[in-house]
């Protein structure tokens, strides 16, 4: 095998796949990346048995390409593309070594037998298309409400609903919950009301490499059985796929949105980030922010102990009778970052009921209906 890569864009490939790599491979050869060179084209590969990645980079100076597959340690390799100068990187397998040579930097890397290398899932039949930079956007803003905790794995996927003309996607970790939606081209022969439960990590990851790229993605699903199908998820340059999860029991969570709000509030999300971290930072690891909002603006308290205690008022459009009300800071600050807009516009129903955020370009403009972000409050006594 041998090939000649623009670094800038084999980093790129070597980094998408070697994300996805386990922390704890079940095998060896698990641990590597499969560099195919064929037809011009040098393929990045990785799997786990849960997600395979492959992504393509054309090769340069082809008149002494040589077509060739190794396997090599995908954490490294990543390591290695990430520090080369920006000159054209030569691979060559020589024996049982991979060489990598980029002006006058010489790596030489242990390769694993090839033939060892599972067979990659085969991807789904496509159910349509979506633009890849939605697509990326649409994923970091729902992927932010999902849970981490691996022992309720329904709660840890993200669900893409897709009807009609419509791509819905929703997450929740029981304290929050994010729900947006955009127009995207389904199949011609895809049913209504499809829908599965992705893991919401192993999406964001993929949908990473599609935030800044052009082109449209392609979604593809397999749901053969309960926690058994597959999904697809195709770009210009990469492709993913990953084990669906069980969602056939997931909460109907849509009906936790209020149906009406007893007072509203437009706040300036860059500066209400930093207020709450900026008070934030006497607060324990359980203490919630406090948020008062009335006529006369809004105040940001926090307070971890009676010797360290913080606030900070802030003008801010409101209606309604006034109300303070508790969040997790955290969950708060991921949330309004979310939105992607310049104000955040609250609904609320009373203090111990779920507030919901939604965002607008500027202040007095209606906010965007396609993304709703809700947050259970914090019950406080004072």
């Amino acid at each position: 095998m041998k090939a000649t890569v623009d670094p800038k864009v084999l980093a790129e490939a070597v980094g998408t796949a070697a994300k996805q790599l386990p922390a704890r491979p079940s095998v060896p050869v698990l641990s590597g990346l499969l560099l195919r060179i064929e037809h011009g084209t040098l393929t990045v590969t990785g799997f786990d048995y849960e997600v395979s990645t492959r992504s393509q980079v054309d090769t340069i100076a082809r008149t002494d390409e040589q077509p060739g597959a190794v396997l090599v340690s995908g954490k490294l390799l990543a390591e290695i593309t990430k520090a080369l100068p920006a000159k054209p990187v030569e691979l060559t397998a020589v024996g049982t070594h991979l060489e990598m040579v980029c002006g006058s930097a010489r790596f030489t890397l242990p390769t694993m037998p090839v033939e060892d290398y599972p067979a990659l899932p085969v991807i789904p039949n496509p159910a349509g298309t979506i633009d890849a930079a939605a697509f990326g956007r649409l994923v970091a803003q729902v992927a932010v409400a999902a849970g981490r905790d691996d022992t309720l794995p329904m709660m840890t996927g993200v669900r893409v609903e897709l009807n009609g003309n419509t791509m819905a996607m929703l997450a929740t970790d029981r304290y929050r919950l994010a729900v947006a939606e955009v127009p995207w081209e389904p199949a011609a022969d895809l049913p209504d009301g499809l829908a599965a439960l992705i893991p919401a990590k192993v999406l964001a990851g993929m949908a990473k490499g599609f935030a800044s790229a052009g082109g449209t993605v392609t979604l593809s699903l397999d749901q053969t059985s309960p926690g058994q199908g597959v999904a697809g998820i195709a770009g210009p340059r990469h492709e993913f796929t990953s084990r669906l999860l069980d969602g056939q029991n997931y909460p109907p969570v849509r009906s936790l949105f209020p149906k009406e709000y007893a007072a509203h509030a437009q706040v300036p999300v860059a500066s209400l980030i930093e207020v709450v971290q900026r008070v934030a930072l006497v607060a324990e690891r359980t203490t919630p922010v406090l948020l008062t909002f009335s006529l006369d603006g809004l105040v940001v308290e926090a307070g971890g102990t009676e010797d360290a205690r913080a606030s900070e008022a802030m003008d801010t459009r409101f209606t309604g009778a006034p109300l303070t009300i508790g969040f997790n800071p955290h969950y708060l600050v991921e949330g309004l970052q979310a939105l992607n807009q310049s104000v955040a516009h609250f609904g609320f129903v009373d203090a111990f009921k779920p507030a919901v955020m939604t965002g607008a370009p500027s202040a007095g403009e209606e906010p965007d209906p396609h993304y709703r972000y809700l947050i259970m409050p914090i019950r406080v006594t004072r």
